[in-house]
């Protein structure tokens, strides 16, 4: 009898040894895969964020951006990764809400996620070139109105809030623009810089260093009320341009099927981190919210945005083939 209990003691310490793999995540480096182009809001945040997660978990944490397709490429590589939580997306509001009503085909779906934190929110921004006549909302319309034919606006890419922001500014202030489209909101911010275009609604964080240099102006942000950090910026409605309220979010996305252990401890680690007081208030500083909901909380967040964002694609008439 006493030989079978330490065969079967031998044996369970065995089977404890062949398979850590789950109760040790993680136990290696940690990809966390930014879909836009170095620049853009959703690049600093991960940047910000990655040696703080790395320092909780115990693992490096290594950015790497799969720019382009609004957010496509990089949102279908999370989906083709190996389900085990280490491969992330720092996903947001263009390919995890809009896209899905902005193209009628796309190669992923929203089973193939298992989102796990929100990061941060900001609003969005109305800039221009700091050469342009338009001193306020009121100059820009003018402007417009009075050349519409040379109007043109940028984005961060197709089906991202800054696109979809500037749609439902011209459908509100009932001007026309045509559509610039940049690998993410570097790219287009540069070209703002070199009046490329005549205007851009942006995410905060990638336009804020440049206004507060004075190279770009702020003509009014999409929040509902006026922000600390821009004190003398207008929101749209006192700018005059009603039912414009518009908030970006970005936040931790892993593929469907990721152990459920993998996901707790990613998530506490990352709420953790985005609500400490030096990365809140870096954030605060960009004009953004730190996130921190639960796994639960932020997947039934996203699946409202897929359903907001549908009605105004489809109020717009955008939906496009991919």
């Amino acid at each position: 009898m006493m030989c079978a209990h330490r065969w079967l003691a031998a044996g369970a310490m065995a089977i404890a040894i062949a398979s850590p793999a789950q109760a040790a995540w993680p136990e290696r480096p940690i990809t966390l895969i930014v879909p836009a182009a170095p620049g853009g809001t959703t690049d600093i945040s991960a940047r910000l964020i990655a040696d703080k997660l790395a320092a909780k978990l115990g693992q490096q944490v290594i950015v790497e951006n799969r720019a382009g397709a609004a957010g496509i490429i990089g949102a279908q590589a999370l989906a083709r990764a190996k389900p085990d939580g280490y491969t992330l997306l720092m996903g947001n509001i263009g390919p995890n809400a809009i896209n899905y009503a902005l193209y009628k085909t796309l190669p992923y779906k929203p089973a193939d996620f298992t989102p796990v934190t929100l990061v941060i929110s900001v609003p969005n921004v109305l800039v221009v070139n700091e050469a342009s006549p338009a001193r306020s909302v009121a100059d820009l319309l003018a402007q417009v109105r009075q050349d519409p034919a040379k109007v043109s606006f940028g984005s961060s890419g197709a089906g991202q809030s800054p696109h979809l922001s500037a749609e439902m500014f011209k459908q509100r202030a009932g001007i026309p623009g045509t559509h610039v489209a940049y690998k993410g909101a570097g790219p287009a911010v540069a070209a703002l810089l070199g009046q490329q275009f005549t205007f851009m609604i942006d995410n905060l964080p990638s336009s804020m260093p440049y206004i507060q240099a004075g190279k770009l102006r702020a003509l009014a942000v999409t929040s509902d009320k006026r922000l600390a950090e821009l004190p003398n910026v207008p929101t749209m409605a006192e700018a005059g341009v009603k039912d414009m309220v518009v908030t970006a979010w970005f936040g931790l996305v892993a593929p469907a099927g990721t152990p459920q252990d993998a996901v707790d401890k990613l998530y506490a680690a990352t709420r953790d981190v985005v609500r400490s007081p030096e990365i809140s208030e870096r954030f605060k500083a960009m004009g953004g919210q730190a996130g921190g909901n639960t796994p639960a909380e932020f997947a039934a967040f996203i699946d409202q945005e897929r359903v907001r964002w549908k009605s105004i694609v489809d109020a717009a008439g955008l939906v496009q083939e991919q």
